[in-house]
């Protein structure tokens, strides 16, 4: 699960952009390398709060017991209108563009493609936990195969002849580089939702975080180095879709058609594990809050928050149609989640300092090693992240519309926290 979220799309996009603001290879990798370093510190956080606070709210429970329920119900809101649904969202348009490269359904075809998926995604879970967990072992391990094989034909393919290096980039470039690398290893967070229906979880959470963050480094590495061996610094600066130019490089017209059934493949590994997780922050708000009462129910036939899923889904839905409508659906949604996805982040690193000092945790739980330094490395990561993203809401880049509707669709969640607080169960 853990593998199936982080490697998703970005990695067939972002390496491009990280290229065009690297001043020489090493430095190339030493970005992807700090990457996977500050995500493993998150993970390492994460795995102290779910082995502490195991609980299908996640997130949302770590910060109840550490602010309260007013913060605790703005994030769950936040979750539900902005971050996991923005992401669904996001994947499915992925998943769209590279499905209407194989086959057009005409002017509104990506929509119609990115729906479906949705559709596809979420009628799979409500089905049950045990079709939507085996969906997502067969998918993943599809996936780590298909981005292991594209590494091996460019790696096989012969070193690309280099052009000569270009200036430097400026001093600030490397900064804009760790957006996109950051962005691409994101996910990994998402299994602290899978910490109530984990069996010996001091141990497996641990294994989880930390093993499948080895996973996608090593994997993110080899195919940065298949890339760089194919193509060149020069020529990945200079490309639009680095993979496919490696595919079309190394295997003529034939490996652009492969190429988009491997996108296609990873987003729809992605989205099922999105969506696999994100009904559960939306079935503990029901649980704990009446107003939202109706979401905390659990099928016990098919072992899954039915009614979370399927809210899940119809919020999914409208934001791949308000997508449909800006040059870029998959940029627009990206947009639309990063000021609340990076503000909670913070706050949940943050609680990890307010919950050992409660020391209400019996037994034995993992304690993130290097402490207080590990969590103080991840949340400087997120601070800059925050103010990166709020900086490019202010911007006049088309997808920054998707931005400020994010964010104020989090502020509309104010009147509904207090709403919410006098419901509490």
């Amino acid at each position: 699960m853990v593998v199936g979220h982080v490697v998703g799309v970005g990695i067939f996009k972002a390496p491009s952009i990280v290229a065009a603001n690297a001043a020489s290879e090493p430095m190339f990798f030493a970005l992807w390398f700090a990457g996977g370093i500050a995500s493993l510190a998150g993970a390492l956080c994460y795995a102290e709060l779910g082995s502490a606070y195991p609980n299908a709210g996640g997130e949302y429970f770590f910060l109840r017991r550490a602010y309260g329920d007013s913060l605790a119900v703005l994030f769950a809101w936040s979750r539900m209108t902005v971050i996991q649904t923005g992401v669904i969202a996001a994947i499915a348009y992925v998943f769209a563009d590279y499905a209407s490269q194989l086959f057009q359904l005409g002017n509104r075809g990506t929509a119609t493609y990115a729906a479906a998926a949705v559709i596809g995604a979420t009628a799979l879970n409500v089905a049950g936990t045990y079709q939507g967990k085996r969906a997502q072992r067969v998918l993943t391990f599809a996936l780590a195969l298909a981005i292991a094989a594209v590494a091996v034909v460019g790696l096989a393919s012969g070193t690309a002849p280099r052009a000569p290096v270009a200036a430097e980039p400026g001093a600030t470039s490397a900064g804009l580089a760790m957006i996109f690398v950051l962005l691409t290893y994101g996910g990994w967070n998402e299994v602290a939702y899978l910490t109530a229906e984990m069996h010996d979880l001091r141990r497996n959470i641990v294994r989880a975080l930390v093993l499948g963050m080895l996973i996608v480094t090593a994997l993110y590495l080899l195919l940065n180095l298949a890339y760089l061996r194919t193509l060149g610094l020069e020529g990945m600066r200079a490309s639009k879709a680095v993979a496919a130019d490696l595919m079309r490089a190394a295997l003529g017209g034939y490996g652009a058609t492969v190429l988009c059934l491997v996108v296609m493949l990873s987003a729809l590994s992605a989205l099922n594990a999105s969506v696999f997780t994100g009904a559960r922050t939306n079935y503990a708000l029901g649980r704990d809050f009446g107003l939202f009462g109706f979401l905390g129910k659990w099928d016990q036939r098919g072992m899954a928050p039915v009614n979370a899923l399927l809210l899940q889904g119809a919020i999914s839905l409208l934001l791949v149609l308000l997508a449909s409508s800006t040059p870029d659906g998959f940029e627009t949604m990206i947009a639309y989640t990063a000021p609340a996805f990076w503000l909670f982040f913070l706050l949940t690193t943050l609680s990890l300092f307010v919950l050992r000092r409660q020391q209400d945790v019996a037994g034995a739980r993992f304690k993130v090693p290097l402490y207080p330094f590990t969590p103080m490395l991840f949340g400087a990561v997120c601070t800059y992240m925050l103010y990166s993203s709020f900086g490019y809401a202010m911007s006049l880049n088309p997808a920054s519309l998707g931005a400020m509707v994010g964010i104020g669709v989090l502020c509309a969640g104010l009147p509904v926290m207090f709403l919410a607080r006098r419901t509490v169960r």
